[in-house]
């Protein structure tokens, strides 16, 4: 079992091997040698040196969408498409914008598209609108960004789970800009921030009062 989200040593940072703990993934030659030979293929080597650059040349000094384009610019990439939630359409919009402002092609498609309904995909029990409501389709969204010859995926705002699927069927290189938490006004490590205060119970307590 990996615990580095409890490790107080970071020897991972300093190169003091011989006190890595027990369980260190840095124990693990087979690990390292076989994820140190997936960048030698040329897409991962690629995205892997450009992501350093853009880390480098815009740390703490650029914002997140400012990032995702010299990324893009780095990668060569010249049409983006974003998958947003219906109701990021307007950000969404924005974002397009700012993109293209900055000489991208971009596509924008929202979580709605092609219209299926819960009721044909046995989630009628699960309506939030008693009317006619229809499901997200992060399958279709990653269809048709890739339909479109989109270089890069910039997801804005889909939901937990409808995220998953899009990442598991996008072909497309994937980021992202907005993580959607309703709560939080779309800040979900706000909920991290105060789990030792405000939402200590909250959290920590969840499934005791199921």
């Amino acid at each position: 079992m990996y615990t580095c989200g409890y490790c107080a040593k970071k020897v991972c940072e300093t190169g003091e091997l011989d006190k890595a703990p027990a369980n260190c993934p840095l124990r693990d030659d087979e690990l390292r040698e076989k994820s140190r030979l997936k960048y030698q293929q040329e897409e991962n080597r690629k995205i892997s040196r450009q992501a350093g650059r853009t880390e480098y040349e815009g740390y703490c000094r650029q914002t997140r969408i400012e990032e995702i384009m010299e990324f893009a610019d780095h990668m060569g990439y010249k049409k983006l498409g974003i998958a947003h939630c219906v109701g990021f359409s307007e950000e969404a919009g924005t974002v397009a914008k700012i993109f293209k402002s900055n000489g991208f092609s971009v596509d924008t498609i929202c979580c709605k598209c092609s219209s299926l309904t819960k009721e044909e995909m046995d989630m009628g029990e699960w309506k939030l609108d008693p009317g006619y409501e229809i499901i997200c389709n992060p399958i279709g969204q990653a269809m048709a960004l890739e339909k479109a010859e989109c270089d890069l995926a910039v997801i804005m705002g889909l939901c937990v789970g409808h995220d998953t699927l899009f990442i598991k069927h996008c072909n497309l290189p994937v980021t992202y800009l907005a993580v959607k938490d309703r709560v939080t006004g779309h800040n979900p490590m706000a909920a991290i921030y105060l789990s030792n205060g405000y939402y200590r119970d909250k959290l920590y307590n969840r499934r005791k009062k199921d």
